[in-house]
């Protein structure tokens, strides 16, 4: 069965119905979420996104703002872009910095590095392409904290993804930020499940 690409009006639960199961919904997700992510050197997460993902965080803020029909459609075009769309991956890059010194000191040292996130296996590289919904450097060259970033496939990048006990590494070729790391097997598993 290939996964669902695209959340709808038809997908959202009335807040008293999913308040009903929330807890129950949150503790399957975080369980879930554990194959989908990595650290990358000592600052940043890649959350691999899925269709699961993005519905429990319109639920999420749909709860919390508690906008009722009116926000409905605003969540929709902002976490259906980062639906794969069965034929890439997409991930929600995290820079963690506590301190926020030393947080400003790092992002502005990184400026530009969604252009540098890459996938590598078998042979294969995919680099990854930023979320167009807005520029995350600023002009004075500072990253945002937070980046949003796509892996496009071609079919046989997809099967050799697929392939089990694939070796495949995440990284960014930033000059500021040359991290790497390999993807668990688990996570390449759990991952080789968003491409149709």
């Amino acid at each position: 069965m290939s996964a669902k690409h695209e959340i709808n009006r038809d997908d959202i639960l009335d807040m008293d119905t999913y308040a009903a199961n929330r807890k129950e919904r949150r503790a399957e997700l975080v369980a879930r979420k554990k194959d989908r992510r990595v650290d990358v050197g000592p600052h940043a997460t890649a959350y691999f996104e899925s269709y699961d993902t993005m519905w429990h965080q319109i639920h999420e803020m749909l709860f919390i703002e508690r906008g009722g029909e009116a926000q409905i459609p605003d969540e929709l075009s902002a976490y259906n872009p980062l639906i794969p769309n069965g034929r890439e991956l997409v991930t929600t890059i995290m820079f963690e910095i506590d301190d926020p010194v030393r947080r400003k000191m790092v992002l502005s040292k990184i400026g530009g590095i969604e252009e540098t996130v890459f996938l590598k296996f078998a042979g294969e590289t995919v680099t990854g392409v930023p979320e167009a919904d807005l520029d995350r450097t600023t002009a004075d060259g500072k990253a945002s904290s937070v980046q949003f970033v796509h892996f496009p496939f071609t079919d046989e990048q997809v099967a050799r993804f697929r392939a089990a006990g694939t070796e495949v590494t995440f990284g960014f070729g930033h000059p500021e930020y040359g991290h790497m790391s390999m993807l668990p097997e688990n996570v390449r598993a759990e991952l080789a499940g968003d491409f149709d």
